[in-house]
């Protein structure tokens, strides 16, 4: 008991008690007391949810002390006058202008060996402050609007009055002006610039000499406020009409393309320039600072610090745009399979049961290549090709394949909730109907590929008999195939979940594909090409060229899922691990082929409706994986957070009780008291 350990104060507290003052010439002190406060707000890392409560209860503090208010101010003024703000204010939250590959690597060689900071680093006081690596959770938890409270009650100001900070800043604002115009003149974006802002109206050019004016006037002239604000005012002006030109080279690429570095350019410019606005408001001569862009600088800096090395964070940062653009020709192609009315509905049953023909004679042509003697690659390598051909003969057709349409329809529905596509908040009843939609036409390709498939496989087989002597399959070959589809005397359904995300990664692929033909302008090329304009006819080579715009994507896509799937039980018997896949369509056909290699008079009915049972479950988690994943991909690239709409799943909900039917098939009429139903 004589050595209990003594209760620690909290430093802030120990000032109040004592009414003792920060002092501003002592810095260490001052970096004290602002990491004493920063722990009276930080919640447990049990507690984050209490973060709000215990901010709201420091603010109350804050209130009934005066003093506390006084020292915290000084505390954070000691800091910004005696540290070095330049890194903080042109590096932290914005990447460094090197290429994609290199900033990633730089990140992972801090991963492993953290880089030494120089303690007058503003950054370093901030590490300091902000020590725990996920800080930034609570921080972002507690929201820009209290940060700007906090910051209104301290009273921070910025003006010549503080000749320190503000040279920092205007030398700020010249290094990232530089840069601005350094990746202003890059390739990927003067070939895109439209010509109301090609020189001398450029404007990441004109913005840099209107930020040397303003140096100018603010370091070595000291002239009227009014002359400084009047600068102020016209680079504001320019710099909108940056953001402008960002924004046009972006939509732009819905057509043109993208490529990851263009992306990165375009997303280091939008960095740069947000940060250029903050600082204009803190040098423009006027004490006023929009509290607004201060505290989100404030709460983006506190997560920069934390996650400054984390690969996840800029790879998801860098590459959002590039998903964005693939998603979106993914959602372009996903509007064709979405049925509104009963004609649409019909078609759609119509063009699945062409492509389900086409399964039909793949997985009969599958089964003979199974009979050649060959090495395990080749019969993987015959099988893909026999895969591809379907699925291009499927799409050359315009029939369908209801697999193929979740990696497109999750990118249509996620387009819904694209905020970038217009200031409206989403209308989720809308978005219920879209579902409704989406359920019904995939429900119609199912049915018109199964009612083909079943009867005309076993025909077709039944022909094969008739004509060679002998079945394609009997006996135990043809037990096998209807075992490969059983629901719990098989692996079927974990190997359908292995085919929903090769008919996921195809859509990938088709998009990506898609987007580089754009981006590259590949047709242009094509005809351009000096041995293919002397060796082809110029109406045939444009024919080529216009197909391949058109097509090129799509071809990617169903070729790579054609040796997914061909090359998949292959790599499993390789290896020795139990890997394959099971498609709907396919599997329907091996079950009509299994069944008339055993005999109608040696099946157990019982046996053959649990695999049937088997082909629908197979057919339900290569829909559910594929949608899932491309709807999760459309969803983080498009930027949007589901927490949002917490309400939707009501909405929903309350749409199929009401509506149970439109999930299934199209109403013949609506009521004229009906929202309007858009997709």
């Amino acid at each position: 008991m004589m050595f209990r350990k003594k209760k620690k104060v909290n430093l802030v507290k120990e000032f109040l008690e004592k009414g003792r003052s920060v002092s501003i010439k002592d810095r260490e002190e001052a970096l004290n007391y602002l990491v004493a406060f920063v722990a009276m707000i930080r919640p447990r890392l049990s507690e984050f949810e209490s973060a709000n409560k215990k901010f709201a209860e420091t603010l109350q503090f804050l209130h009934r002390h005066d003093s506390v208010v006084s020292n915290l101010r000084v505390a954070i003024m000691a800091q910004l006058i005696n540290s070095n703000l330049v890194p903080l204010l042109t590096e932290s939250g914005i990447t460094v202008s090197r290429g994609a590959g290199r900033e990633l690597y730089a990140r992972l060689k801090h991963k492993l060996l953290p880089p030494a900071q120089d303690p007058s680093d503003f950054l370093y006081l901030l590490n300091r402050i902000f020590f725990k690596h996920n800080d930034y959770e609570w921080v972002e938890k507690i929201g820009q609007e209290k940060w700007i409270h906090l910051f209104e009650l301290l009273g921070l100001h910025f003006s010549e009055n503080n000749p320190v900070i503000m040279k920092q800043v205007i030398v700020s604002l010249q290094i990232l002006s530089a840069r601005v115009a350094q990746l202003g003149w890059e390739n990927e974006i003067t070939f895109n610039t439209p010509a109301q802002w090609q020189p001398p109206n450029n404007p990441f050019a004109v913005q840099q000499y209107l930020v040397y004016q303003i140096k100018e006037q603010v370091i070595r002239h000291n002239q009227s406020h009014e002359a400084v604000q009047a600068l102020a005012k016209r680079l504001n002006a320019v710099l909108s009409e940056c953001f402008q030109l960002v924004q046009h080279i972006r939509n732009e690429t819905a057509d043109k393309g993208t490529s990851l570095s263009q992306t990165f350019i375009l997303f280091q410019i939008e960095q740069k320039l947000n940060r250029m606005i903050l600082l204009l408001d803190i040098a423009d001569a006027d004490e006023k600072i929009n509290l607004a862009r201060f505290a989100k600088l404030f709460i983006t800096v506190v997560r920069n610090e934390n996650r400054k090395n984390s690969i996840r964070e800029f790879l998801s940062q860098t590459t959002s745009y590039l998903a964005y653009q693939i998603a979106e020709h993914k959602g372009k192609k996903g509007s064709k399979y979405i049925t509104s009315s009963p004609l649409e509905y019909w078609q759609m049953i119509g063009s699945a049961m062409w492509g389900g023909l086409i399964i039909c004679f793949v997985a009969i042509f599958k089964n003979l290549l199974g009979l050649l003697q060959m090495a395990p690659f080749w019969h993987g390598f015959v099988y893909s090709v026999n895969y591809s051909m379907g699925f291009v003969a499927i799409e050359e057709t315009r029939s369908t394949l209801a697999t193929k349409q979740p990696a497109f329809t999750a990118s249509a529905v996620a387009s819904s909730l694209d905020a970038r596509k217009s200031d409206e908040p989403p209308n989720l009843y809308n978005l219920a109907v879209t579902v409704s939609k989406v359920s019904r036409s995939q429900i119609a390709s199912f049915i018109g590929n199964l009612i083909i498939v079943f009867p005309v496989t076993y025909l077709l087989v039944w022909l094969y008999d008739w004509a060679t002597g002998h079945p394609l399959v009997q006996g135990e070959k043809a037990v096998q195939l209807l075992r490969d589809q059983h629901p719990w005397q098989s692996l079927s359904l974990l190997y359908a979940c292995n085919t929903g995300f090769f008919l996921f990664l195809s859509g990938i692929i088709a998009g990506y594909v898609q987007n580089k033909i754009n981006y590259g302008r590949i047709d242009k090329r094509l005809t351009e090409h000096p041995v293919l304009r002397l060796s082809l006819p110029a109406n045939r080579l444009q024919k080529i060229a216009t197909y391949i715009n058109e097509h090129g994507g799509s071809l990617a896509g169903n070729i790579a899922l054609g040796f997914f799937l061909g090359m998949a039980g292959i790599v499993g018997k390789i290896f020795g691990i139990p890997f394959d896949i099971r498609h709907i369509t396919i599997s329907a056909a091996n079950t009509s082929i299994g069944a008339y290699g055993v005999g109608w008079e040696h099946i157990n009915y019982r046996y053959l409706a649990n695999v049937v049972a088997g082909v629908l479950g197979i057919g339900f988690l290569n829909f559910l994986v594929s949608f899932s994943l491309a709807f999760f991909v459309a969803v983080r690239s498009r930027g949007i957070r589901l927490k949002d709409y917490p309400g939707f799943l009501k909405i929903l909900w309350k749409y199929f009780r009401s509506h149970p039917l439109d999930f299934i098939r199209p109403r013949k009429r609506r009521s004229a008291k009906e929202p309007t139903q858009t997709v």
